[in-house]
């Protein structure tokens, strides 16, 4: 069976690696002959420094379905057309923001160092930081931070896009239209009721909607009435849940 993980909040928890103990659930699934593909809003290349080494080659889809990595290679890559990213760029400048703008590989940070989501940005310094005019194209743009959120987020919701608001965070998440976990997973020839998702927030929805069974961590309102179970976001019991599946998952 296809078992799709999200990240953050789901198996890693305030930035940090997996830890041992999740690593080792997970090792229990493959070793029991199920296959673990990851699904994160992160960049590929910001998913590969909380992963064990021996995960890297594992099938991912980041971005919120920007990026799709098989074998340890980037397989596919979806960026904005040229005038929607024009648009966006110049919303940032009208409306003061503050951003992480993610090429292929490169990306574009104005926030603040001490930002939250400054730690979790390469790293590993296997990219660069470059000014966003220097950018080839634009996969995935995050707004950070701007005193006009209402006045952008208007001027956003006009645009074909998609927009993802992380109110935990305080951040406006935003892909290109048509792009989403689901539509990545599916570049990895994954097929409707025929794997188990665990997601915690609205950018797994698209993934719920398609999964065979569904296990919501925490209580976001939106995934709990499509998920098949939830479980708390203690971190223990999310290991837990995980090694219930060797008990009542059949290998496909």
């Amino acid at each position: 069976m296809k078992i799709v993980f999200d990240l953050d909040g789901t198996i890693c928890f305030k930035g940090k690696p997996l830890s041992e103990s999740m690593v080792q659930a997970l090792d229990k699934l493959v070793s029991g002959g199920h296959e673990i593909i990851f699904a994160s809003a992160r960049p590929i290349r910001d998913m590969l420094p909380i992963l064990p080494v021996h995960m890297h080659r594992f099938s991912m889809v980041g971005g919120n379905g920007g990026f799709v990595a098989k074998d340890g290679s980037i397989i596919s890559t979806v960026h904005f057309d040229s005038m929607v990213a024009d648009t966006i760029i110049k919303l940032l400048e009208q409306y003061e923001a503050d951003y992480l703008i993610d090429s292929s590989w490169d990306y574009s940070f104005s926030g603040s160092d001490d930002h939250p989501i400054r730690r979790n940005i390469d790293p590993d310094e296997r990219a660069k930081n470059i000014p966003l005019s220097e950018l080839n194209e634009i996969v995935k743009a995050v707004i950070l931070h701007t005193r006009y959120e209402q006045q952008m987020l208007v001027e956003l919701h006009k645009l074909p896009i998609i927009i993802y608001i992380h109110g935990h965070e305080g951040i406006i998440d935003i892909s290109p239209e048509g792009v989403d976990k689901w539509v990545g997973l599916q570049k990895l020839g994954v097929k409707p009721q025929q794997f188990i998702a665990f997601g915690n927030d609205t950018n797994d929805l698209s993934m719920f909607k398609h999964a065979k069974r569904s296990i919501c961590v925490g209580d976001h309102t939106n995934l709990l009435q499509l998920a098949t179970d939830k479980v708390s976001i203690v971190e223990e019991d999310v290991v837990q849940k995980i090694v219930e599946l060797l008990v009542v998952t059949k290998v496909n």
